[in-house]
């Protein structure tokens, strides 16, 4: 039985702010930030906000989501050297994807894309 990845009891407050200094580094918004989260998971801003004041683990983080994205399964590409696609763990996978949204943000796609919309 193998320990699950310390990312997971990680509080998603304390990642939250890398997510949005990267992004606004390249000239985007915590607002664009926002769109992506919400996009992904389905919370609304103020539970997203509640969720951020309550220190949630990233675990929780995903397994409460209102409802995950259907369609996030059509987020593909390589973060962190790693095929998100590829990823067979569903949490890590989760965890991915939102790395792969704020990516693409901050290179500079258009929030439209990054939804695929």
């Amino acid at each position: 039985m193998s320990t699950p990845h310390r990312i997971y009891s990680m509080k998603f407050a304390s990642v939250y702010p890398l997510y949005v200094a990267k992004a606004e580094r390249k000239g985007r918004t915590r607002a664009e930030v926002d769109a992506v989260i919400r996009w992904l998971t389905g919370y609304s801003e103020a539970q997203l906000a509640a969720l951020l004041a309550a220190d949630t683990d990233f675990e929780t983080f995903f397994r409460e989501a209102p409802r995950l994205n259907p369609t996030r399964s059509l987020i593909r590409g390589m973060v962190c050297g790693v095929r998100v696609e590829e990823v067979a763990e569903p949490l890590m996978r989760e965890i991915r994807y939102l790395d792969k949204l704020v990516d693409e943000l901050a290179k500079g796609k258009a929030l439209e894309k990054v939804l695929r919309a």
